[in-house]
């Protein structure tokens, strides 16, 4: 099955028990169409580079599937149909990267960055 890796941004006005709980929900949504979530994180509350529906700030989720396109499908469908959910973006992709996502890892285990130029 195809690799797939969901990005999405719930509204800021919900507590981080419900934000994760549209996790476990979509996850649920992927399982029942024969789909697999291999990993999810959840990334907390940041804030946007701009207004979304009114909202400075959002919930981020992020979640690594291996799933048919007729369960992302239906799991994209049902995430445009909730209230909560603000925006969704997915991609296709050959592997999963090991460990935590770039998000989630410490600012030291990043790596040096390039200089700047002057």
């Amino acid at each position: 099955m195809p690799l797939y890796e969901h990005v999405f941004i719930s509204r800021q006005d919900l507590s981080n028990a419900q934000a994760e709980g549209l996790i476990e929900h979509f996850s649920t949504v992927l399982k029942d169409n024969g789909g697999n979530v291999i990993d999810n994180e959840y990334w907390g509350v940041k804030t946007m580079a701009y207004k979304i529906n009114k909202n400075r700030k959002g919930h981020y989720a992020f979640l690594r599937t291996d799933a048919p396109a007729t369960a992302v499908a239906e799991m994209e469908r049902l995430m445009r149909l909730h209230d909560d959910v603000m925006r969704v973006l997915t991609i296709r992709v050959d592997e999963h990267a090991e460990g935590p996502s770039v998000q989630m890892q410490k600012r030291d285990d990043r790596g040096e960055r390039r200089e700047r130029r002057a």
